[in-house]
């Protein structure tokens, strides 16, 4: 590819003309009493490991069991209790669930588990996940399933090849928060390595799950402090979502990927899609489970998949920031499927990715990428685990990656990005009618990964277009050690960052660079540099 730069109140004579009758009125009194009566019956719940059963406890007190009766007020044992394998929940629409610290087993063989249940046996024990966590009535009023202590959080750790966790399909109106969700194996489902690979075939399967979270066709749920990690397969598996919220949420360490999106036909999601101090990575590597490690890391070329967070095509208004995505063995986020629909858009704010073994940020149609460090270090994989030549710099490593479409906007500003893929930005696509600005970045080449490694060595490119004829304004960049630039920007300046190696990068302005002065405002955050002490400690 050649790489090039190219040109982105009423007046008192009318009382009582429509004073309500008194029958509506008081329709309208008993609506609202009637609502009010609703909100009101809401009921607590509560689980600890000292509790009871179903039959020994109501689980209406947040009390131990005492050791003999029936229908005592204290708490359940497990959350089977409340959401048992049979699809019937004993907790409804607006409940809350609060969960005490401890481990809790989910599978075959823990508490309530094969309680009166229609699937849940040895021979399937793949079908013992929880019943659907039941709808709220409305999105004021949201089932809350809740761990007590956000401090020390429950432990919800899978076993014998459960298929979830938990389970949101069809739950809407919903808030789950405040637990370590994960398993106790370092196996990875299907994994190309034996040594690695979990049971399948045989009980007993072991004390592995394959997804953390799934969800489907749901809708205004909010997902806080969670810790997912670990899982012999997918994080979170959840698509056909609409006005999700995601906050304070790890995915990490996941042995195929982090947010898997892609669950078949109804994959498209809507609304306000919201991802906010997220950190998602080391997905496609498994997880030594007793000292959290990462191992086994494997990708596409050997099998497996990768990505930090991927989708089918897909909808919505989506925002990351404040969010660290890293260590993924393919892409580290791959919004590249968004369908371009009117309204649709993705942010990315804030946010520090690095060290993707494929393209650091991918995403399509309206986009806004500002304020971000994007390290585009995609050979950190080469030549550990299991990964193959070919899953170093997939997609030719392009740090950042943009579909643009007819008559939509895309601007990529006051970010600091370096990388030794092909370019530093690759467009793909676009018309006169689409809008590409590209304003105010730090622009650091390095030698390009598969050239070098080729015997045909090269810069990284600043910018290519990859086809398409979008309307350019790419202006006051500071562009350092690439291949082509334009004019109009800072070009072969040494921009003295704190430090510009790939393995330790550090944006950070030395004192009297020129970057203070001459290349507008710079990359901060919340927890931006902070994200980027933790890249650089690995």
């Amino acid at each position: 590819m050649s790489a090039t730069w190219r040109r982105h109140r009423s007046s008192a004579g009318e009382r009582g003309r429509h004073r309500p009758c008194t029958a509506l009125r008081t329709a309208t009194w008993l609506l609202a009493t009637a609502a009010i009566g609703s909100a009101q019956a809401a009921t607590t719940y509560y689980v600890r490991t000292d509790g009871g059963t179903a039959a020994q406890c109501t689980g209406k007190a947040d009390a131990r069991y005492s050791g003999s009766g029936t229908n005592q007020a204290c708490a359940w044992k497990h959350p089977y209790y409340a959401l048992p394998p049979n699809e019937t929940a004993r907790i409804a629409g607006g409940d809350t669930l609060i969960i005490g610290s401890g481990s809790y087993m989910i599978g075959w063989g823990a508490p309530g588990a094969a309680d009166t249940s229609g699937r849940c046996y040895s021979a399937w024990a793949y079908d013992c996940f929880m019943a659907p966590v039941p709808s709220g009535p409305s999105a004021n009023a949201r089932t809350r399933i809740l761990g007590q202590d956000a401090k020390n959080p429950p432990k919800l750790w899978g076993n014998e090849r459960v298929s979830m966790v938990l389970n949101l399909h069809g739950s809407s109106n919903v808030e789950i928060g405040n637990l370590e969700i994960t398993d106790q194996s370092d196996c990875v489902e299907s994994h190309s390595n034996a040594g690695a690979r979990c049971e399948r075939d045989q009980a007993p399967f072991g004390p592995w799950a394959s997804t953390g979270l799934a969800a489907s066709n749901s809708r205004n749920v909010w997902l806080h402090d969670l810790n997912i990690h670990g899982l012999a397969h997918t994080g979170i598996h959840a698509g056909g979502l609409t006005d999700w919220t995601v906050e304070r949420v790890k995915i990490n360490a996941n042995g195929w990927v982090g947010w898997d999106g892609d669950i078949g036909p109804a994959s498209s999601n809507a609304g306000q899609i919201i991802l906010r101090e997220v950190e998602i990575a080391w997905n496609g590597c498994g997880e030594r489970w007793k000292t959290g490690e990462p191992w086994a890391c494997w990708a596409q070329e050997g099998g497996g998949y990768g990505d930090g967070l991927g989708t089918a095509k897909t909808g919505g208004q989506w925002l990351i920031e404040d969010s660290f995505i890293h260590h993924n063995t393919s892409d580290g986020l791959d919004l590249l499927y968004m369908d371009g629909a009117p309204g649709t858009s993705v942010t990315v704010r804030r946010v520090y990715a690095t060290s993707n073994a494929g393209n650091q940020l991918k995403v399509q149609g309206n986009t806004l990428i500002e304020n971000s460090v994007v390290n585009g270090y995609c050979s950190y994989f080469a030549g550990k685990h299991f990964m193959l030549n070919g899953d170093q710099c997939r997609a030719l490593g392009n740090t950042v990656s943009v579909g643009l479409q007819p008559g939509q906007s895309a601007t990529i500003r006051h970010n600091t990005i370096v990388g030794e893929g092909d370019c530093l930005i690759l467009t793909g696509g676009g018309t006169p009618t689409t809008k590409l600005d590209i304003l105010n970045n730090v622009l650091v080449g390095k030698p390009d990964y598969l050239a070098t490694r080729s015997g045909w060595p090269e810069q990284t490119c600043a910018y290519y277009a990859d086809g398409g004829r979008p309307t350019l304004h790419i202006a006051d960049n500071f562009a350092w050690q690439t291949k082509g630039c334009p004019s109009g920007n800072i070009c072969g300046e040494n921009p003295e960052l704190t430090d510009s190696t790939l393995a330790d990068f550090d944006p950070r302005p030395l004192p009297g660079s020129p970057v203070m002065h001459r290349a507008g405002p710079r990359a901060s955050g919340k927890h931006l540099h902070e994200y980027i002490q933790m890249g650089r400690n690995r």
